[in-house]
């Protein structure tokens, strides 16, 4: 039969946070309650009574409470099959009672890790008898309902109103594969744990938290993100973000990123950096980004790492752009920005995480380190006769900076503190100059004096010679082409200087 009434529950839960009405909604129906530990003082403290788990079993808790549930009267009694004639026939011999309710949630292992707990700690907070009454009771759908999460409990409580205490197959199902979420998510935690140590290459991955988007990159696509939007960002204004309204930002801050210590502003369009400067201000910082390419602007995503003022927002408010992301806007700064009314504002509320990044490719999953180097005065090996100078080094590192979170193959031009124009996804190192080149050409920007930047070595000096015509002055290159010694040779009979990091940053 696909409606069952519950007749007996098995509740034996960590966190007690709105239980209540679900007990006082179970007793109403004339169910029995099963349960132990705090969870039974609970139930009883609301003035009903309770079968302990101890007595239905005949064994106490032991190992310190490691034992408690894990007794053939417990998953019997969830296990055992009411349509099969033999099930009630053993079920009858050995005094097992049905079991048609199960509320479990489990120890809090996660929030045990995040708050830095001893491995005694964390270990003990893996949960043996939750996590396989939960199993159980999932297996056993055409009988049992499990919930399995208190985030699950208005749902629990919105079907005994509606069914007077009664479930059906359909609902049961729903709930059994709610709680193999749990469960696999619980694992997945568990092993990541462990792997920590064991370092094995296997990816495992689980997100609980999901935003369905309008679409994927194109409207006939369909689009879900993954993952906690509400602790990344806190969104004052706008339209719901996008697939691409996502990429770009991810783009977008991660580029910010390497500007910590500066008050900087980054413009993206297709996760491509149309923009990008330092300066004394939000507003200054604004005003030189703007100026590399006051075309691509339109439309795009930006971002500060600095609190958003009235003077700045004044300044910006006249472009149509998508997204301001910002550590805080002033309430001037909000009402200046509110007047487009899709324009979506958000106030980032945390660093974006780092350690590994994830791309779905063929018939897997390919992992590697997130691209952590960041090139220093450090790194630099000078490899032609003239030195750069202090305000050239400032600048190399610079754009050194914006080439690594450029689409390669890449070239960008700039001096200290604002990106001039980059070349970038080009199939060829020249192509990406030459376009680099024309754009600042397009702006009226000069390159007399500017530093050219490259995501790779150059395998001929042709980009040396063609930045030299334009007036570069200093280069910026990983190095390690077996033809290095071309581009130096011409850098050194034309007076530039050129420095190696010895890193590449390639990005696709």
């Amino acid at each position: 039969m696909s409606r069952k009434k519950i007749s007996r529950a098995l509740i034996s839960v960590y966190y007690k946070d709105n239980l209540e009405p679900i007990i006082h909604l179970l007793a109403k129906s004339g169910v029995e309650f099963v349960s132990t530990g705090g969870t039974q003082d609970f139930i009883e403290k609301l003035g009903y009574a309770v079968v302990p788990v101890e007595q239905l079993t005949g064994y106490p808790s032991i190992f310190g409470g490691r034992v408690k549930t894990l007794h053939p009267a417990v998953f019997g009694g969830i296990l055992f099959r009411r349509e099969d004639a033999d099930h009630q026939r053993q079920a009858a011999t050995y005094s097992i009672p049905p079991i048609d309710l199960v509320i479990v949630d489990l120890y809090p292992f996660e929030e045990t890790v995040a708050k830095g707990g001893t491995e005694e700690d964390i270990i003990e907070k893996i949960d043996i008898g939750g996590i396989s009454l939960i199993r159980a009771a999932a297996k056993n759908y055409q009988d049992v309902l499990i919930v399995s999460s208190r985030t699950q409990y208005p749902d629990l409580l919105a079907l005994l109103n509606s069914k007077d205490g009664h479930t059906e197959l359909a609902d049961r199902r729903h709930f059994a594969a709610l709680a193999f979420d749990t469960s696999s998510h619980y694992d997945t935690a568990i092993f990541h744990y462990f792997n920590r140590q064991e370092k094995m290459e296997r990816y495992k991955s689980s997100f609980q938290k999901a935003t369905v988007l309008r679409y994927g990159e194109n409207p006939h696509q369909q689009g879900v993100f993954y993952g906690d939007l509400n602790a990344q960002f806190e969104q004052l204004h706008g339209k719901e973000l996008s697939y691409n309204n996502l990429v770009d930002v991810d783009a977008t801050l991660q580029l910010l990123s390497e500007f910590a210590s500066e008050t900087a502003f980054v413009i993206i369009k297709h996760t491509n950096a149309c923009g990008v400067a330092t300066g004394a201000t939000v507003k200054e910082a604004y005003q030189k980004a703007f100026q590399a390419d006051t075309l691509s602007a339109f439309g795009g995503v930006l971002a500060t790492n600095r609190p958003v003022d009235r003077q700045a927002a004044a300044e910006m408010n006249s472009l149509f752009f998508e997204i301001l992301v910002a550590p805080a806007f002033e309430a001037e700064a909000l009402d200046i920005l509110k007047s487009k009314k899709n324009r979506m504002l958000l106030v980032q509320k945390q660093p974006l995480a780092g350690g590994r990044q994830v791309k779905t490719i063929l018939n897997g999953v390919l992992e590697q380190d997130v691209d952590w180097k960041t090139d220093s005065e450090a790194d630099l090996k000078l490899v032609t006769q003239r030195q750069p100078s202090a305000e050239e080094i400032k600048a190399l590192l610079f754009a050194s900076k914006v080439c690594k979170h450029t689409k390669s193959n890449t070239i960008v031009l700039a001096v200290n503190g604002q990106l001039i124009a980059s070349g970038v996804g080009q199939t060829s190192r020249v192509d990406a100059l030459k376009q680099a080149i024309e754009k600042a050409k397009s702006f009226g920007l000069s390159l007399q004096g500017a530093v050219m930047a490259s995501d790779a070595f150059f395998p001929f000096p042709d980009c040396v010679e063609i930045a030299h015509a334009q007036g570069i002055r200093a280069v910026i290159q990983p190095g390690g082409s077996v033809k290095d010694q071309d581009s130096i040779d011409f850098c050194n009979r034309q007076g530039m200087a050129m420095v190696f990091t010895g890193f590449r940053h390639f990005k696709h």
